[in-house]
């Protein structure tokens, strides 16, 4: 799962925990286009499922998720 295309949009959430990036990223979501992509920055240790599941049941894609050592960084692109 990698991507060269830049994100539209980018959220830091690294520091905040559960449910927050989520609540971050869904409200990020909603200002999108679809087919844009958000970038999400997060450190939380329930992120990866959390935002994993978010997308599959909201129809959008995740397109790559890499680990930065601290952090992850997570590529959504915007479904329906």
């Amino acid at each position: 799962m990698s991507n060269s295309e830049p994100p539209y949009k980018s959220i830091d959430c690294v520091g905040l925990f559960c449910p927050e990036p989520l609540f971050q990223t869904r409200e990020a979501m909603d200002s999108l286009n679809v087919g844009d992509i958000l970038e999400v920055l997060a450190d939380d240790p329930a992120a990866e499922e959390d935002l994993t599941r978010f997308a599959k049941r909201a129809g959008h894609e995740m397109v790559s998720i890499e680990n930065n050592g601290d952090y992850q960084r997570f590529l959504i692109r915007k479904g329906r």
